[in-house]
This record gives C-alpha cells, structure tokens and sequence, in this order.
C-alpha cells in the first residue's frame, strides 16, 4: 500500500508574505520551487570561489552591456522564484528595484554545482526551460566541465553541449564575447 502525502504550495506571492510576517527572514537559503519553499544547500569553497571568479569575468568583459547579478532572484512564474548564483540581465536604469527579472529579462543563467548537480540537472534546468530561459550554463565542478543548454521547450532543452579545459564558449545573446572553460573554472 503506497501513502500519499499531501503539500502545501504555495504562490510568491504567499512566499514574500511569509517574510513580511516574519515566518521566514531574509537570511535564510531557501527559494521557491514549483511552489514548495527548498533549503538551498550551505556554500563550500570551491562554489563560492567559482561564483566570484565568474562574476569577475562577467563584469570585466560585460560591463555596461548587461546587469550581473549574484545569486538574487529570478521570477519565472507565480510559483517559482529561484535564486541562480548568477543571472546576466538586460540592463535598466531602475536596477529592477520595482521587480525582479523576469524570463524575458534573462540573456543567461548560471548554476554552479558542486554537491547540487543532480538537483540542477533534474529540477532546475527543466524549470528553467519550462519558463523559456533561452541559455543556462551549470558548471559541474566534479565533473569540471561546464555544460550549455539552450533551445528551451516545454519538454527541456533541445541542445546541450558539454565544454571541458582548453575549450572556449559564448553566451548566445552576446557571440562576441568568448569565456575559455578554464577561465570558468579556475583550474
């Protein structure tokens, strides 16, 4: 006999409610999933100095050309709202001080993975296609590879593309901008 259990989910309308009324603070890691509010795991080292290192060559090569954004959230639909570690944005004057980004706003994603890849693989990037994302890059720091997907359809996307070291990679809105793999990864 299988038991169903039943969820509770929940709108970001209700999620940013919940902060509001003190249910949930501004420090904790959490971010909305397909309406059920998930603890982001803790950041190690190598997330950490991966994420700073790709927002360094970001902004070096990008400035004034898009808005760089770490890990601050993305609207994708009333029912999720995640937090990728990067977010290259069109720009607007107002910062998106009245919003966050939308997926129209969205040139690229970037998920860093370390202990998260399935979980990336497997539920964020299908949401972020679902949503129309047109790009996301997940760097597999076990596997140090960064892996491409673009082409979004409801059913996931229909190209992905594997980099490893000593190959370079563009962003597809921006192809006069060139990353070396090595660059993303610092290795």
């Amino acid at each position: 006999m299988s038991v169903q259990l039943l969820r509770r989910l929940f709108t970001v309308d209700q999620y940013y409610q919940m902060l509001e009324a003190g249910i949930l603070t501004e420090n904790e890691r959490v971010e909305l999933i397909r309406g059920e509010i998930v603890k982001m795991s803790p950041v190690g080292i190598h997330h950490a100095a991966c994420v700073d290192r790709i927002n360094e060559l970001f902004f070096l090569r990008l400035a004034k050309t898009v808005t760089v954004r770490i890990q601050n959230p993305v609207r994708l639909n009333d029912n999720s709202e995640p937090e990728p570690d990067i977010s290259l944005l069109q720009r607007r004057p107002d910062f998106y001080q009245t919003q966050h980004p939308q997926p129209e706003n969205v040139f690229l994603l970037v998920e860093v993975s370390d202990t998260t890849v399935k979980y990336d693989q497997e539920v964020k990037i299908p949401l972020y296609a679902e949503n129309n994302i047109v790009e996301v890059w997940l760097v597999n720091i076990p596997q140090k590879c960064l892996e491409v997907y673009r082409q979004p359809t409801a059913d996931g996307y229909q190209n992905v593309q594997t980099f490893k070291s000593g190959e370079t990679v563009t962003i597809q809105a921006l192809p006069n901008v060139t990353f070396t793999v090595d660059e993303i990864l610092g290795d």
